[in-house]
């Protein structure tokens, strides 16, 4: 939480605890909306602090015309663009560079600031409670990290278009009354935010399958099993032939099972004897990277591993290096 939002909770005026706890109910769905606005989840919970400490602050305003759900998401909106005002989108490496990648021994780069890049977003902070395995495919679908990442690529209003619309279902009347538009306003915007998404390499990225499908959790244990041994044969034959990896925050990124296999065995060779421990990112399965450091068998955070798959191969290994991610996750600071 931001220095300021901090203060205004402190000095927000008392809420009766029922209205608060009605607030605080819509909490995990405001900060999914936000994380698909922002590409980020520390933006995102930034964000909807700011929502709460504005809602809070003006309980006593709300007229009851709309639901009290809509209300926050019209804050939530507001909020979301006063954060994207003027500032540049968040990307993925191949978008900064979406020609041919670097050969191998040059691909690093130097690191850039975390704002840069489109991030994980840990499940239990996102994802709704509820056993209705219709809308939790839908949920998995709208965060996973290839869609979140097109989402970037729109301006702001058609990204909540489309979110409010396609994801979170909501009419066009019921749309453009939160953003104080028309209806032939929010159709037309939603439009070309449709052709703009169909224009990326969105359709590219693979299938989003189910993650308790048995043959999609044998394909990442086999990952782990090649990862942990460090047996690159074996991790190499599970990708695609078109298969990337990319490394945020370097710009690194890699096309190709031969490229991906040189990596691990030439710039990523530290990586070896890393433990992997399951986590749930952006509706999928993901792994925790312990990386060894060589001091009594002690080994630190290094990356969340994000994975797409298509047609039973891997298609993208996205590695989120960063020790905060880790605390995000509510994961240990180390591993002996």
């Amino acid at each position: 939480m931001t220095s300021t939002a901090t203060t205004e909770v402190r000095s927000r005026p008392a809420v009766p605890a029922d209205v608060q706890q009605q607030i605080e109910h819509h909490r995990r769905e405001l900060t999914g909306f936000c994380y698909r606005m922002l590409g980020s989840a520390s933006d995102a919970e930034d964000a909807v602090q700011e929502v709460m400490v504005r809602a809070w602050r003006g309980v006593d305003r709300f007229d009851g015309r709309s639901s009290l759900r809509s209300w926050l998401y019209r804050i939530a909106t507001n909020v979301c663009f006063d954060a994207l005002s003027g500032r540049r989108r968040r990307a993925m490496p191949m978008d900064l560079s979406p020609g041919a990648s670097a050969p191998v021994i040059d691909s690093l780069g130097s690191p850039l600031s975390e704002r840069t890049w489109v991030g994980p977003v840990p499940d239990g902070r996102i994802m709704p409670e509820t056993a209705d395995p219709a809308e939790l495919a839908v949920a998995r679908e709208s965060v996973r990290l290839a869609f979140v990442a097109a989402l970037q690529h729109l301006p702001p209003r058609q990204r909540a278009v489309l979110i409010l619309r396609e994801v979170l279902r909501w009419s066009a009347e019921e749309t453009s009354e939160l953003l104080g538009s028309t209806v032939a306003s929010v159709n037309s915007a939603l439009q070309r935010a449709r052709a703009t998404l169909a224009a990326t390499r969105l359709g590219e990225a693979g299938d989003a399958p189910d993650p308790l499908d048995d043959a999609h959790a044998a394909l990442l244990a086999r990952y782990v099993e090649a990862f942990e041994a460090y047996d690159i044969d074996a991790l190499v034959a599970l990708l695609h032939e078109d298969a990337t990896q990319s490394m945020p925050p370097w710009p690194l990124w890699l096309r190709g099972p031969q490229d991906i296999g040189e990596w691990h065995l030439g710039p990523g060779y530290a990586c070896r004897d890393s433990v992997m421990v399951p986590v749930l990112a952006n509706g999928s399965p993901a792994f925790a990277q312990y990386k060894p450091t060589g001091v009594g068998g002690r080994r630190e955070p290094w990356a969340i591993h994000l994975l797409e798959v298509r047609d039973g191969r891997i298609t993208s290994i996205t590695n989120f290096v960063g020790a905060a991610l880790f605390a995000q996750f509510g994961l240990p600071d180390h591993l002996d």
